[in-house]
């Protein structure tokens, strides 16, 4: 379950409030920044997707070692040449047939945004061997844009429930993306409805399953409020290395 807010995550969330990252700075500089006011329990996933090697290396050398990524074959190409104590979230929406070429490697992903596509990673997990964990994206923005179960289609997935026989896959939480906006209530109450529904699952379906621990939401915009809301992964890429390279 999230823990209510204490005094001194509160505390945490007023710096995050005022913490200032500069674009003029190093990247080494804003990492420091961020993870200096992060709470201990919340993880800085760096976005690095569209940004160089070069880019990744100078936030490894400042001690990251999560990166995420929203395209396979870039993902992929940047494992193959940096070390390989990184761990590769990915981040973006991702099509069943490009699931075979990151599961040997991949540490989570996070958009599994239906059962199908949970089984197809278990698949491909199989045959290579290994376990990967995975996060249920959660549509909670007002943009259709967005992918994600519903509420109700999450509630139903785990209700049939397939997925317990799944062995290659772990379900460690949710992720979801709040509404590009600027209107920081509308925000907050999309972050609160997620963390409430994380805690409804956990208490229904993952009671007895302590893996089922994470909340990834919060990007470089918003994410000061997905603490506040209890968000443990926060995916920050513009505010450590600027803006990307499409």
């Amino acid at each position: 379950m999230i823990p209510p807010l204490s005094a001194r995550r509160k505390r945490f969330i007023k710096q995050l409030a005022v913490t200032e990252v500069s674009l003029n700075m190093s990247i080494a500089d804003n990492i420091k920044a961020i993870r200096s006011v992060l709470p201990e329990h919340v993880r800085l996933v760096a976005v690095s997707k569209f940004h160089p090697v070069g880019s990744i290396t100078e936030a490894y050398q400042a001690g990251q070692r999560i990166f995420g990524e929203s395209k396979v074959q870039e993902m992929t190409a940047k494992y193959e040449s940096l070390p390989k104590d990184i761990e590769w979230h990915f981040i973006g929406h991702l099509q069943s047939n490009k699931v075979k070429y990151m599961v040997p490697y991949v540490s989570m992903i996070h958009g599994i945004d239906s059962y199908k596509l949970l089984a197809e990673v278990d698949k491909q997990a199989r045959k290579a061997g290994r376990k990967v964990n995975c996060l249920l994206q959660i549509h909670i923005a007002t943009e259709e844009s967005k992918f994600g179960f519903d509420f109700q289609e999450c509630r139903r997935m785990l209700e049939e429930g397939q997925w317990k026989e799944l062995e290659y896959v772990t379900v460690c939480g949710l992720m979801g993306m709040a509404t590009f906006t600027d209107r920081t209530e509308q925000i907050r109450d999309e972050f609160n409805s997620l963390s409430s529904f994380f805690n409804e699952l956990k208490n229904t379906y993952f009671k007895d399953i302590p893996s089922f621990k994470e909340l990834s939401m919060g990007m470089s915009d918003d994410y000061p409020l997905a603490i506040e809301a209890g968000s443990t992964l926060v995916r920050v890429g513009s505010r450590i290395f600027g803006e990307r390279n499409y």
